[in-house]
């Protein structure tokens, strides 16, 4: 019975995962789908599966393409005055700009991971993520901002440190980022032959 119990356990273990993602991936895909289902399905009365995703998909390419042009500056300067005289929206806004930014935009902020002491008599270390070139001087002390994501989550904590407590470490940071975001669990090879 224990040896049933123990191969259910790595059937599980096995299956879990893959079937959480599949999960996952078709929420996302049927909620995005469904945006524009409803419009396609009563205006155009066309019922194909997958085709909203085309649509959404091809729409944020063009605005990604007028964006980057001259045209989209007028737009973007009257967005900002509007921002600046509403302080909440503008709080929401920049966050949220800031934080894709970071991941995705041009200026991507986590592509330096790091290693900063914590304890020096335990010899204790965190991972993180420089994410401002420019030390910071606080009482004439230079700081360097570390960005330290909990794992098994989006949140994290800032860090500001001594440059001699941060020892810049040779892994990708979409490796390190797994690292830290399971746990420790994912395997990365810290020793790159």
């Amino acid at each position: 019975m224990k040896k049933l119990f123990t191969y259910f356990l790595q059937g599980l273990l096995f299956i879990a995962p893959l079937g959480i993602t599949v999960l996952i991936v078709y929420r996302i895909f049927t909620f995005t789908d469904g945006l524009l289902a409803t419009y396609l399905e009563e205006h155009l009365e066309i019922k194909t599966p997958g085709l909203g995703i085309l649509i959404i998909f091809i729409l944020l390419v063009l605005l990604g393409m007028v964006g980057e042009t001259i045209l989209a500056r007028p737009l973007k300067n009257i967005l900002n005055r509007i921002l600046e005289k509403t302080p909440f929206l503008k709080l929401i806004y920049t966050s949220i700009n800031d934080l894709f930014s970071a991941f995705i935009g041009k200026e991507r902020k986590f592509h330096r991971p790091v290693m900063i002491l914590l304890n020096k008599e335990n010899d204790l270390w965190k991972m993180g993520f420089v994410t401002q070139d420019i030390p910071i001087k606080i009482d004439e002390i230079e700081l360097i901002t570390v960005y330290c994501p909990f794992s098994y989550g989006f949140a994290g904590e800032i860090y500001l440190v001594p440059p001699s407590s941060v020892k810049p470490i040779s892994v990708p940071p979409t490796d390190a980022m797994k690292f830290i975001i399971s746990g420790g669990v994912s395997g990365v090879d810290f020793n790159p032959k």
